[in-house]
Parts: C-alpha cells; sequence; structure tokens
C-alpha cells in the first residue's frame, strides 16, 4: 500500500474549526529574530490557540496565568520554562511528547544544563505519550529520503535535528497533516523548511558543496546525461553544485533526489507526494538549466558567414 493511499483525504481526527466572533484584543506577531528552532513549536502553539475559539482572558483564568505572560510567550519574547509550556499545551489539546522534544531541542544551552530541563523529564514525558499509529506508518516510509535529502545540506547533528524536528512538528499538529491535500506533499514542505533553516546560504542559495561530497550517491552523479557531460569540462565538480543550488526548489529537490539520491521518478514522486508528470517536467527544467550554466552554447557575435 503507497503512503497515498494510506494517508489520503477522508482520513479521521479533522481539527477543529477556527474560533468564530473572538473577542479581545488580536493575537500579535512574533518579534523579529526569533530563532527558526524557536519557530518550529511557537508558530504551532499559535495555531493551536487561535483554532482553539478561546480568547487570551479565558486561557489566562484556565491556566492561572497572567496574560502578559501568555502574551510573552506567544510572540517569542521570552522562552518559557517547560511546566508553563505544558499547563498551556493541555487546555490547547497539544500532545505533550513532540512539544517536550521540541521545546528542549530550542532551548537555551543554559537552560538545558538545569534541573528543570533534566533527562528524566524528558524520559516520562516520552512514556506517557506516544505517536498515533499513523504517524509511525507516515516515518516508516519516509523517513529515509527524508534522512538522504537532509543529509545532502546537512552534517550530523543537524541533519539529525532536522528530521526529528520535522516528525516532531507534524505530530504536534497531526490533525492539520491528515486533513492537507496530501500528507505527503505537506509533510515534504516541514521537511524542508526544517533542514533550509539550518543550511549555510550564499546569496540566498543553499550551500551544499562540502555535505554532498560527503555523501556516498555522488557517484550517481553519471546518470545525469547532460550535465555529466557538462561537468567533464571542468576542472572541479563544484560547479555542478553551484549551478544546482540556483535551481528553484522544486527542480532543486527533484534533482537531489534523482541524480544525487538515486531515486526513480515514481520513487521522488511518492516522497515528494506530486504529480509524476511535475517530477518529469522539474527535471527537464532543471537538467536545460544546467546544460546552460555549466556548457554554454558558443558565442557566434562577429563570426563571418
Amino acid at each position: 500500500m503507497t503512503s497515498s493511499n494510506l494517508f489520503g483525504p477522508g482520513d479521521p481526527a479533522e481539527p477543529p474549526g477556527p474560533g468564530q466572533g473572538r473577542l479581545g484584543r488580536p493575537l500579535g506577531p512574533i518579534v523579529a529574530g526569533c530563532p527558526a528552532e524557536h519557530r518550529a513549536w511557537l508558530e504551532l502553539v499559535r495555531e493551536a490557540y487561535l483554532e482553539s475559539g478561546l480568547t487570551m482572558t479565558v486561557l489566562s483564568g484556565r491556566v492561572h496565568m497572567a496574560r502578559s505572560k501568555i502574551s510573552e510567550l506567544m510572540s517569542g519574547r521570552r522562552y518559557p520554562h517547560w511546566e508553563l509550556l505544558l499547563t498551556i499545551a493541555a487546555e490547547l489539546r497539544l500532545p505533550a511528547g513532540p512539544l517536550y522534544r521540541l521545546w528542549r531541542q530550542a532551548a537555551p544551552e543554559i537552560r538545558r544544563k538545569s534541573r528543570a530541563w533534566s533527562a528524566e523529564t524528558a524520559a516520562t514525558v516520552a512514556v506517557q505519550y506516544s505517536p498515533p499509529l499513523h504517524h509511525n506508518g507516515f516515518r516508516d516510509l519516509t523517513e529515509s529520503g527524508y534522512r538522504f535529502y537532509a543529509g545532502v545540506f546537512l552534517t550530523d547533528p543537524a541533519r539529525t535535528a532536522a528530521v526529528d524536528e520535522t516528525y516532531d512538528q507534524l505530530w504536534l499538529a497531526w490533525a492539520k497533516a491528515l486533513s492537507s491535500p496530501d500528507i505527503r506533499r505537506h509533510g515534504w514542505g516541514v521537511l524542508r523548511t526544517s533542514v533550509m533553516s539550518r543550511a549555510p546560504h550564499i546569496d540566498n542559495c543553499p550551500h551544499f558543496l562540502h555535505t554532498a561530497f560527503d555523501t556516498l550517491a555522488l557517484h550517481n552523479l553519471s546518470g545525469l546525461e547532460h550535465a555529466q557531460a557538462a561537468s567533464e569540462q571542468l576542472a572541479e565538480t563544484q560547479d555542478l553544485f553551484r549551478a544546482m543550488s540556483r535551481l528553484p526548489a522544486p527542480q532543486l529537490d527533484v534533482i537531489v533526489l534523482r541524480f544525487l539520491g538515486g531515486m526513480t521518478e515514481e520513487e521522488v514522486s511518492d516522497l515528494l507526494g506530486v504529480p509524476l508528470a511535475a517530477v518529469r517536467s522539474d527535471e527537464r527544467h532543471a537538467t536545460r538549466f544546467l546544460e546552460n550554466v555549466l556548457c554554454p552554447p558558443p558565442d557566434t557575435e562577429g563570426t563571418l558567414s
């Protein structure tokens, strides 16, 4: 059974609808400069709050916490203690297991060493909460592809952190994932955001020369017919990676999976959750771009007829 059959529209656990007629001051934006790892869980907590229909006043009364403290938490101005976040998560019906891991991963290093952030707490949370069955099935189907993709751009421990963060984010908002048009496409979007937030960039393009060279799949570059012919004319394969980094996101992903990962078109389509025709189109346009960059046509200007 493919992932599209197992996790299609119509599965149970539809997310609650947004609150109607919410009173009180609207939720302010997340502060500028909030780190990506902090945003990974904060944005999902904010979404759960907005969908709950609760006002800040009602939530404040239920968790016995000042509205100013909740507002600081929701805006990312201050990193909360776990006990405070857990109290709010319980009211918003968010699973504690993935939230704890996301929270702990983003916690400032000094707090990770404190008693409140002990390993015993992590173990207790993990025992009390296990992922939904469908979540485990989805992870089994996608994890190897996710880990390979993350490894092209990142080295450990960042690679492992990006993949684990992806599955924790999906679990934290599993109802939303199940109700998406295609859970595979939704999951890939979460993974890509997590990976690219950690990958170094030059001129807004992901810089992955060293990590790509370290992957065994680099030897599969011979499958890229036109770009391979062009790259043989270059002194270093680095030029190929620099050119790849300039591809639009869908084309880059297809090229990485197809010719660094050695996946078939069907496997790429299934992992990304996009039609096979889209994979072929992205591959065709990407190959043409690489051809033009790596082996441009000769300049005929000024030649005699």
